[in-house]
């Protein structure tokens, strides 16, 4: 994306944040993340817009928090953020966004199962008036490189038709770990939030929707990658329970503004 091609920003915006923040979440990611960070790092350093990219490592039982923090190259604008105790990836998300100061910000899974050049993708439609573009498998433009297998696809199946029908209708895939904000969508979206577990993502897009903030679903390229630490039955059984969850407290009145809070990207927040 050229510099024309950025949505503006003010002048002081520009002096003092990045055009994107990418966020991070990783648990027990010390094998992977080395080659992940060299990767973003060879595709965002020859992008024409500013950066940064902020690491949070889950209360992982590995060296995740060291690893990251030692790779790094000059002027590679890193942030590493080492939770001692696991709170789950929602909460993760969340604490990176919250320290993001990015106009844009994407959070993508430590794996890169969605390679990092996909956001390319989402700008135009930024451009357009959406305020939350995510990465989808499930459209008929996808490319799915490497698939998972059966029994994990079927589940996604399951759980996807159930999000449609209770949660977010209208979204192919509320799962895939690829998804940009914009700083008003992020500033309104996050703080509201209170799934902790993989279904945070559903309660992210039903909230988007829920406060009238429009949502672009688009097609990337996708790797299945070994060794992911979700559980078909343990896992599709609290996220089920999550999905309840969120359609209760959409009905009552837990997703209203929250009191405002010490803001951590300003100095003493």
């Amino acid at each position: 994306m050229t510099r024309s091609e950025q949505p503006a920003l003010h002048p002081e915006e520009k002096m003092n944040r990045p055009f994107l923040s990418l966020v991070i979440p990783a648990y027990n990611e010390e094998s992977r993340l080395p080659a992940t960070l060299e990767r973003i790092s060879e595709y965002l350093g020859q992008r024409d817009y500013g950066y940064e990219v902020i690491v949070v490592s889950d209360g992982s039982r590995d060296r995740t928090a060291a690893v990251a923090a030692r790779w790094r190259p000059e002027g590679f604008p890193l942030e590493v953020i080492d939770r001692k105790e696991n709170q789950g990836k929602g909460y993760t998300v969340r604490e990176g966004a919250a320290r993001a100061r990015g106009e844009y910000i994407l959070f993508s899974d430590a794996d890169l199962s969605t390679p990092i050049e996909e956001v390319e993708k989402f700008f135009p439609f930024f451009r357009e008036g959406f305020e939350v573009v995510i990465g989808s498998r499930s459209l008929k433009d996808s490319d799915i490189v490497v698939r998972q297998p059966w029994h994990r696809e079927l589940m996604g199946r399951v759980f996807n038709g159930l999000v449609r029908f209770l949660a977010v209708p209208g979204v192919a895939d509320t799962q895939c770990g690829f998804k940009c904000f914009t700083r008003r969508a992020a500033d309104e979206i996050f703080p509201r939030c209170r799934i902790e577990g993989f279904s945070f993502d559903v309660e992210i897009l039903h909230l988007a929707r829920k406060l009238g903030l429009p949502v672009k679903e688009v097609p990337v390229r996708w790797f299945n990658a070994p060794g992911s630490s979700v559980s078909p039955l343990r896992d599709s059984l609290l996220m089920l329970i999550d999905i309840i969850r969120i359609r209760v407290y959409s009905i009552g009145r837990s997703y209203r503004s929250p009191d405002p809070a010490p803001d951590p990207r300003e100095p003493g927040g």
